[in-house]
């Protein structure tokens, strides 16, 4: 007889949140933790700011009870965050003057990223980001 192994896929983390404040502090957590283990440290500052912006968007601009995060990998060195909400509406970065006190953190998530979206699923959006190391831009 023989034996092949079989696909699990990729090292994946998911949790959901109950929709407050905290729900970032939670996922921010969780998420650095799993890249640690992942040995991918060099991904956790900014994973930590996406994912930050991310959570604290879906728990201040819409009305859902809890909140998605996961993190995915997707290469050697490179992860994809969701969130995920039940809200319809697609999140689109702000144009703030200079003297505002927010409206800044989808263009940290531009930032950040090497790339970001959003899209409709069924019962909400998910809005993703993708991390990559410097050495696999």
């Amino acid at each position: 007889m023989t034996m092949t192994a079989a696909p699990v896929g990729p090292q994946r983390y998911a949790e959901r949140y109950p929709a407050t404040l905290e729900a970032a502090t939670q996922a921010r957590r969780d998420i650095a933790l799993a890249l640690t283990t992942w040995g991918m440290p060099q991904l956790v500052d900014p994973a930590r700011q996406i994912v930050t912006e991310l959570v604290a968007n879906a728990v201040e601009h819409t009305d859902a009870a809890t909140i998605g995060a996961s993190i995915t990998r997707i290469g050697t060195e490179s992860a994809r965050i969701v969130v995920t909400d039940t809200s319809r509406t697609r999140p689109s970065p702000d144009k703030p003057a200079a003297d505002d006190e927010n409206g800044r953190g989808l263009l940290l998530v531009d930032a950040l990223a090497h790339a970001w979206g959003s899209e409709l699923v069924h019962g909400g959006k998910r809005v993703w980001a993708e991390l990559r190391a410097e050495r696999e831009r």
